[in-house]
């Protein structure tokens, strides 16, 4: 067994009276293990439901669970806080060396409450907590890296994780992103402008703790296997060789992957940003997060040429993905890599969640070629289709553009649409903007009633898959979303990374923490995830979250997805089902 002496701690810091104290909670990581089981707990506990998402009373918490430090690829660690975004539910997770820092400095949860008079970055170094001044770090020009400015100030090197905004959480857009060790990111739902409306510029955390072992010999043995499926499994192969963007290719043929505002099915090049093309004359290397053998993380070498020097060139590293392609590339009709790659850069150096501005920027592309937007409001720049340079503009303004229109884009689709019209084609669910899956039902009712309105709620794509060798009926659709996202909770709890998720079956989940001296067998576990999933739902609808207002958009019954056209009385069928279900549970 492995000896668990540093979960249930949990550090609370209060930027505004610059305190901390540490609390000990057993019930909680007892009942729901850790991850985004205590998150939400925690979230419950120390938010009013009725908080402005951008004032000090809006905590945010990280959250780490019982597997992390213990077994390979349980890297991730949770964050959980109100959405500014969706002003309900807010929920992120991001690898890295997350996870690691904070069981290696002692907590299985951190609480930060309040807001700094000035800008600050917080040092976490095990037990000791430093408000460090960040007031030169606010502000700094795109290009500048905080992180790299903050590895020459702080210890741990190797241990520690660096958690940090760019402009955009500063300037408080509601899809602002938290970025780290470079590579990974907080992506959605707008964590990045809950540091900026704290003054909170960093976070720095660390640790040297040991977590100690007393059945040396089983958990050795049981963890050599693990590595070994995870390395040399198939099921694991592709992320590691193409990564996601190995689906590329397989969705355009099925009609699955969104075009140009979802407002076609085809388009030309797109074996140009396949995961092949981008491995082939791009890749520059592929990293990993801590405690995880996969390395998916794939890293395109981009050169950029030197204003002034001819023939002179820099090269950056830029992690780019299967989403990052979709939303930067295909949603706006870019079939070129070094096209995909400046947008992301610009979009890394701003600190945007990705999907979130691809999505808006193809709305606006569409709504500007309706006559909804123009010239005038977008300040000159016109967004079109494939036009790169274009959309890299656009980024910036919506960033530190002064005009009415770009601060109204900063408070993302749902808000911009319901403002100037284009609601029809408005890709958003619960305000939330759309992933890259257009395969089916699955995926878009999956996002719907996501918990946080993500693919990686219930991975509803995969539903999608099984439905196109046989049908489903709307009771089958409801009942696989209800209880793969029941499911994701626990694996979201403990905390692993989702790509794991065919290794680690119920079975070998129950198994692992048997070694931690839990005794929970599958039916207990479900019991837990749908618990928790409920208890998400129940905060939700504190915050007005509405089930019954909740609506598909439009646009995805117009064009043909991987089951072909879908039937939207079919569709609210299965919505009908799966509402039934979680109200029968709240």
């Amino acid at each position: 067994m492995i000896k668990e002496d540093t979960l249930r701690k949990i550090l609370y810091i209060d930027l505004s009276k610059k305190k901390f104290w540490i609390e000990e909670r057993e019930d909680l990581f007892s009942q729901f293990l850790g991850g985004t089981g205590v998150a939400i707990k925690l979230l419950q506990e120390n938010c009013n439901a009725q908080v402005d998402p951008l004032s000090p009373d809006n905590p945010i918490i990280f959250a780490v669970g019982p597997l992390n430090g213990v077994f390979p690829i349980a890297s991730k660690t949770v964050a959980m806080f109100k959405s500014p975004h969706t002003g309900n539910l807010g929920e992120s997770h991001a690898g890295g060396r997350s996870a690691i820092a904070l069981r290696m400095a002692g907590y299985g949860a951190i609480v930060i409450k309040g807001k700094s008079l000035k800008p600050l970055y917080i040092s976490i170094h095990g037990d000791k907590v430093y408000f460090r001044d960040a007031t030169t770090l606010w502000g700094l020009e795109e290009g500048v890296s905080t992180g790299a400015l903050i590895r020459r100030q702080e210890t741990g090197a190797g241990l520690r994780t660096i958690m940090r905004i760019g402009p955009a959480g500063e300037k408080k857009i509601t899809y602002a992103s938290v970025t780290l060790e470079t590579y990974r990111h907080f992506g959605r739902l707008g964590l990045g402008a809950v540091f900026g409306s704290k003054n909170l510029k960093a976070l720095v955390v660390s640790g040297k703790r040991d977590l100690k072992v007393i059945d040396f010999k089983r958990y050795r043995e049981y963890y050599l296997n693990l590595l070994k499926q995870l390395a040399e499994s198939d099921k694991m192969k592709k992320y590691h060789e193409l990564g996601t963007p190995a689906n590329v290719m397989p969705l355009s043929v099925s009609r699955g992957i969104p075009i140009k505002n979802l407002s076609t099915d085809f388009t030309e090049g797109i074996e140009n940003i396949s995961g092949e093309a981008f491995a082939e004359k791009h890749l520059g290397r592929r990293i990993a997060c801590s405690h995880c053998p996969v390395a998916c993380i794939h890293l395109a070498a981009f050169r950029k040429p030197y204003e002034d020097e001819p023939y002179f060139y820099r090269t950056v590293y830029l992690s780019y993905d299967y989403e990052l392609i979709y939303a930067l590339g295909t949603m706006l009709g870019i079939s070129n890599a070094e096209g995909v790659l400046r947008l992301i850069e610009v979009v890394e150096e701003m600190g945007l969640d990705a999907i979130s501005t691809g999505v808006i920027l193809a709305w606006c592309t569409e709504a500007f070629e309706k006559g909804i937007i123009n010239e005038k409001m977008t300040e000159g720049i016109i967004p079109q289709w494939g036009n790169a340079e274009a959309y890299s503009e656009f980024i910036k303004k919506i960033v530190f553009g002064k005009g009415e229109f770009f601060e109204d884009l900063g408070k993302g689709l749902d808000y911009v649409s319901s403002k100037y019209g284009g609601k029809d084609f408005a890709l958003t669910y619960g305000k939330n903007e759309m992933p890259g899956y257009h395969t089916g039902y699955g995926a878009h009712i999956g996002y719907l009633f996501g918990a946080r309105h993500s693919h990686l709620d219930s991975a509803g794509y995969a539903i999608d898959k099984e439905a196109m060798i046989k049908p489903l009926t709307e009771q089958q659709y409801a009942e696989k979303i209800f209880n793969e996202e029941c499911w994701r909770q626990i694996l979201s709890s403990l905390v692993i990374c989702f790509f794991g998720r065919e290794i680690y079956t119920p079975s070998v989940v129950s198994e692992c923490l048997s070694l931690l001296d839990y005794n929970l067998n599958e039916e207990a576990l479900m019991e837990i995830g749908r618990r928790i999933y409920i208890e998400k739902y129940r905060f939700k609808i504190k915050c007005g979250f509405d089930m019954e207002n909740m609506q598909l958009p439009q646009r995805i019954f117009e064009t043909s997805s991987s089951l072909g056209h879908l039937n939207e009385d079919f569709a609210k069928k299965i919505i009908i089902n799966l509402k039934e279900k979680i109200q029968s549970l709240l």
